[in-house]
């Protein structure tokens, strides 16, 4: 049995909009007075084009290939508000490490409370930041008897199932088979969760996301890492990659990349 793991953020939905504007959000209410807040500020009201124009919304998605959970959102903005330079995964790495920890925990819980707060009091607006990537979607419906499709993301369990809904592909993706953030810090542990609860061998497992550093966090398991092209990495990610022997599909490629 072939089994296609797909994150969500960055490979089915185009949700960088949404985790930025819910990021500034929270980090405002850490430091109301830096600059960052206040520049965010002005961004408030503004439909998803101008929110994606603006140049502080560009240098946090040129971060977001170096991050794993909800936290490293925060600690993009820290690095942002403090007009660091961060060039590779280790500087990020060494960065991260000396943000307090507290703020790390705290910024975590609070993006949620934020973002269930977005979703639930302007549901309409919420959706309005969070296209899907329409050929990957058909892609899916098109080629769903090819494999077993399974979401390992670190999302809430309400917005994937708000989203899957809105996108209408809900019935790709049945409950048992949707691993969601709670399943573990790491994606190793999603996909370890996942092989036990389908019984199936890793090597039978292909695992699609658009983060360098979560298919390196997996490789040891012996499942098939594919970088999604089309997702949040750049040219630096995508060489990487490919020196370090992960496939790298793009949109036009995925019906036979992936199945």
């Amino acid at each position: 049995m072939k089994v296609l793991a797909l994150d969500f953020d960055g490979v089915i939905s185009d949700s960088a909009p949404e985790s930025f504007l819910v990021a500034v959000r929270t980090f405002s209410s850490f430091e109301p007075e830096s600059w960052l807040t206040r520049e965010a500020a002005t961004l408030e009201g503004l439909d998803l084009q101008a929110i994606k124009e603006s140049p502080l919304y560009t240098s946090f998605v040129n971060l977001m290939p170096l991050g794993n959970r909800a936290e490293d959102f925060g600690v993009a903005l820290k690095c942002l508000s403090e007009k660091r330079e961060i060039l590779d995964q280790k500087e990020w790495d060494v960065f991260r490490a000396a943000v307090d920890p507290n703020f790390i925990r705290d910024f975590h819980q609070h993006f949620y409370l934020e973002r269930t707060a977005l979703r639930e009091l302007d549901p309409k607006a919420w959706l309005a930041l969070l296209n899907p990537f329409a050929p990957f979607i058909n892609l899916l419906r098109k080629r769903q008897g090819d494999g077993l499709l399974c979401l390992a993301t670190a999302k809430d369990r309400p917005s994937i199932q708000r989203l899957l809904e809105a996108y209408l592909i809900s019935d790709l993706f049945p409950e048992d088979r949707i691993f969601d953030k709670e399943a573990g810090v790491s994606k190793r542990f999603h996909l370890a969760a996942l092989q036990q609860h389908l019984n199936v061998a890793y090597d039978q497992i292909t695992f699609v996301d658009d983060k360098l550093n979560h298919l390196e966090d997996v490789a040891p398991l012996g499942v098939r890492g594919v970088l999604a092209g089309w997702g949040y990495n750049g040219p630096r990610e995508r060489m990487l990659a490919q020196q370090r022997g992960f496939t790298v599909c793009d949109l036009e490629q995925a019906s036979t990349v992936l199945f």
